[in-house]
């Protein structure tokens, strides 16, 4: 008898990333952008990489283009390791910022691609995909 893989390891939300993991748990992708130049950033951080300007305003972001990816044959965690392969792909997001989430099992991944965020609920959090549109 083969015992159930494991549940993933759940992130460890912080004072800076505690919004980003709130609204993935919500259904929302939400980043920061710098108050002072505009500028989308993720990860979460206390200052803009940009200007360095203190603080941010959170935006929702719906939808962005693949920019790169890599497939994984090895997995992160043992909870993934039924999933291998599987593709990580970073995505440039409309209206600025990047951001790197697993694309949808059995899509195959191209410089372009118009995705949109996908949630995949797990006890105590959400996790990221990317879903093609």
């Amino acid at each position: 008898m083969t015992a159930p893989a494991p549940e993933p390891v759940p992130p460890v939300p912080d004072a800076d990333s505690r919004f980003y993991w709130e609204g993935l748990a919500s259904e929302r992708l939400l980043v920061q952008a710098c108050g002072r130049c505009g500028r989308r950033r993720f990860p979460p951080m206390p200052s803009c990489p940009y200007c360095a300007a203190v603080g941010a305003v959170i935006r929702e972001a719906a939808a962005g283009t693949v920019y790169s990816w890599v497939t994984v044959r090895r997995a992160f965690q043992a909870a993934f390791e039924a999933e291998v392969p599987y593709t990580i792909a970073t995505a440039d997001l409309d209206g600025g910022g990047r951001i790197v989430a697993r694309l949808e099992p059995g899509e195959a991944a191209s410089p372009g691609l118009r995705v949109r965020p996908r949630f995949v609920h797990h006890p105590g959090w959400t996790e990221l995909r990317f879903h093609p549109e």
